[in-house]
């Protein structure tokens, strides 16, 4: 992971960003399609102006990222063509070395992000059945506490 910076992301990020978030929802079949790559770089661009964004770089380019509002992740997405490359590890030992606990939200149709969030000492705290968010999906409430491992 030595070669992987991360840093704030920068206003001229966004688009990159978008199109990270897209093609991450394209590989998901399961998930409907509810906004367009133009609404998700706008996305992006409104967590990178609310200061949320930090980016994984590698040479230079962003190749991943995670938007976080206090202790809240709100996404975090690596390029597909470097998935399991310690990327989004990264990104969260970041977020866990600025906060003594996390939480996020992730839908129960996405198995690797639960064996993800898993192996990182996330604890599934409260599963939904989906009502309350945009898609409608049920998903899973994920927690990290530093005391608690």
């Amino acid at each position: 992971m030595s070669d992987i910076e991360i840093t704030s992301a920068r206003t001229l990020d966004a688009g990159t960003l978008g199109r990270i978030l897209s093609e991450n929802n394209d590989l998901l079949p399961w998930l409907p399609r509810v906004h367009s790559a133009a609404e998700e770089i706008m996305y992006a661009e409104q967590m990178i102006d609310a200061g949320w964004v930090t980016v994984a770089r590698r040479d230079g380019k962003a190749v991943g990222f995670l938007a976080r509002w206090d202790n809240e992740i709100v996404a975090l997405y690596v390029l597909p063509a470097v998935h399991d490359h310690g990327i989004g590890t990264a990104l969260l030992e970041a977020a866990k070395s600025e906060c003594d606990h996390l939480g996020l939200w992730s839908y129960q149709a996405n198995t690797a992000a639960t064996r993800f969030y898993g192996l990182r000492a996330f604890r599934q705290v409260a599963r939904t059945d989906g009502s309350g968010n945009d898609v409608g999906l049920a998903d899973i409430r994920f927690e990290w506490a530093r005391d608690a491992g």
